[in-house]
């Protein structure tokens, strides 16, 4: 057996695994939940900040939806259930959006939640800071509040898109009594949040651990079942495999370890690996080409560094079978939106060299035509060898590159702030519309704004953002799904990014830890109903 062939055989056998894994502990869930017990979990990379509403970063998001209740949550077939919201409903000609929020709801310090709350976030928050709800509320005119426990949006067009982000992820409320007045950016609470949910930020000790407590007085009486959840950032991919396995955290989220470990990891008799809990998510890997600087400027360039590149490969040996190449930035699991007959850059280095020649750019006597910098987003060593495999790729055609790593923070401002790159890998969550978590690629207000995961390549298209306009208020699904389609001709058309996979991620945690998956947007949502069967010995005792 050949090399390659040996890592897609691995490929098959470690996703089945994980599957068998996620099916053996999904039996469980008619248990009768047990309280107390602390939770050691794997926090990687570490958040740069503790409020989803201002950074819709992956960690930011895993932390604080134990913290903050969305408006709604999502089940397995994403569909909105009740959670601050009791109930919803949209007028007839779809401009008016009611939200009849839960009573009894208090914030952490005590005082009520309340429609000021919400009413105060979307207007001075959602519609101003949030890297997704900027799109997503922007036919909201005006907000009422006819009540402490009624907000009623009024809207310039119908946007169905609402009411697939009013999660705690998708629209985290602030405390307006903590924001108001200050300097939302820069205001304490953003590292020491105060929320509704079932855990109550503690302490953050940066570099090794964050540490919530159980709520009291949570509004979903008896919950949470755990006393403590304490999220340890562990850098070292080896250390996170060694910890779950002798069983010193017991939950880790987002692929936690090397991908070569879950096959092994998924037959130890202590571990369960599940891809459940991110259905909500649809996460997509690309290419953001920085189309204002040097020869990324020209589209010949840019669809012959397309052509240059093997989706397949990256799939199967890079990332271990845990993905599928990308055709599209809507991937294929929003099936009504994808158009799986679009434009396609299929891996043709002889083309990709000749583009290259016809835009002028041949090689040298070193057989270099230029040098490009790739920072990847620093999430784990599959990214940095995705970014690894780019440059080998591009050398094969000429193009020399760089690849630059760095911390998270020093990332999204070379981005999305500087604007000092050439090629960023970075993955998004299209979310279940492609209004949420796709359009903000390409929507040309964004650029330069250092607002992370949005527009990075800093793309510019009059056409573009009216077709992203028209997604926001067109009401009838047929025309929005044509609106989405032409989206999609034009931006792979243009290629300023460049679609690479269709991620699978998964959660490695002990066999013992039931309820910890219970809905759609698990990865995003709370642990109130996590539960350990049987004595939790390994969790720390401390902080």
């Amino acid at each position: 057996m050949g090399h390659l062939a040996r890592w897609k055989a691995g490929a098959v056998l470690a996703v089945a695994a994980v599957l068998v894994a996620g099916a053996a502990g999904a039996q469980q869930a008619g248990d009768t939940p047990k309280r107390g017990g602390t939770l050691s979990a794997i926090i990687q990379p570490e958040p740069v900040i503790l409020t989803a509403a201002l950074n819709t970063a992956a960690p930011t998001g895993i932390v604080t939806g134990s913290i903050f209740d969305g408006l709604v949550d999502y089940d397995s077939n994403l569909k909105p259930v009740p959670a601050l919201a009791e109930s919803w409903e949209t007028a007839k000609d779809g401009l008016t959006f009611t939200l009849h929020l839960r009573g009894g709801v208090k914030w952490h310090d005590g005082k009520p939640f309340t429609s000021a709350d919400v009413k105060w976030t979307l207007e001075e928050v959602w519609k101003k800071i949030h890297p997704r709800n900027q799109a997503i509320f922007a036919k909201v005119t005006s907000v009422d509040t006819p009540d402490d426990r009624t907000v009623v949006l009024h809207l310039s067009q119908p946007s169905v898109a609402i009411l697939s982000s009013l999660n705690s992820n998708g629209a985290q409320v602030l405390p307006k009594h903590l924001y108001e007045g200050t300097d939302i950016l820069n205001n304490p609470y953003n590292n020491k949040p105060v929320g509704t949910g079932p855990f109550v930020f503690k302490e953050w000790s940066r570099g090794n651990y964050i540490v919530l407590e159980r709520n009291p007085e949570y509004w979903d009486k008896g919950k949470p079942y755990l006393d403590r959840v304490v999220f340890r950032v562990i850098p070292d991919a080896a250390a996170r495999s060694a910890a779950l396995e002798k069983g010193e955290v017991q939950w880790g989220v987002l692929s936690p370890v090397p991908l070569k470990d879950a096959e092994r990891l998924a037959r130890l008799p202590n571990l369960r690996v599940s891809t459940e809990g991110y259905e909500w998510l649809s996460p997509w890997l690309f290419a953001d080409f920085n189309v204002e600087r040097g020869p990324l400027k020209d589209v010949k360039v840019r669809q012959a560094l397309a052509q240059a590149i093997d989706r397949n490969t990256i799939s199967k040996v890079v990332w271990f079978g845990f993905a599928k190449p990308a055709t599209s930035p809507i991937p294929s699991t929003l099936a009504a939106f994808h158009d799986a007959g679009g434009i396609a850059y299929d891996y043709d280095p002889r083309k990709a060299e000749a583009l290259l020649d016809a835009a002028g750019y041949k090689r040298g006597p070193d057989g270099t035509r230029f040098t490009l910098d790739i920072d990847y987003i620093p999430y784990g060593d599959d990214f940095k060898r995705t970014a690894e495999y780019l440059k080998q790729a591009l050398k094969r055609v000429g193009v020399e590159a760089n690849v630059r790593s760095q911390d998270t923070a020093a990332f999204t401002r070379r981005v999305y702030g500087d604007r000092d790159f050439d090629i960023s890998i970075t993955w998004f969550a299209a979310f279940s519309d492609p209004q949420v978590g796709v359009n903000r690629a390409y929507w040309s207000g964004s650029v330069g704004k250092n607002i992370p995961w949005t527009n990075g390549s800093g793309y510019r298209n009059d056409k573009v953002d009216a077709l992203i306009s028209a997604t926001q208020g067109e009401a009838d699904p047929e025309k929005r799904i044509q609106l989405f389609k032409d989206l999609q001709k034009t931006v792979l058309t243009d290629l300023p990014t460049l679609p690479l996979l269709e991620l699978k991620f998964f959660t490695v945690h002990a066999a013992n830890l039931k309820g910890a998956v219970e809905q759609g947007d698990q990865v995003y949502s709370s642990l109130r109903n996590a539960w350990f069967d049987g004595p939790n010995a390994d969790a720390p005792k401390g902080n």
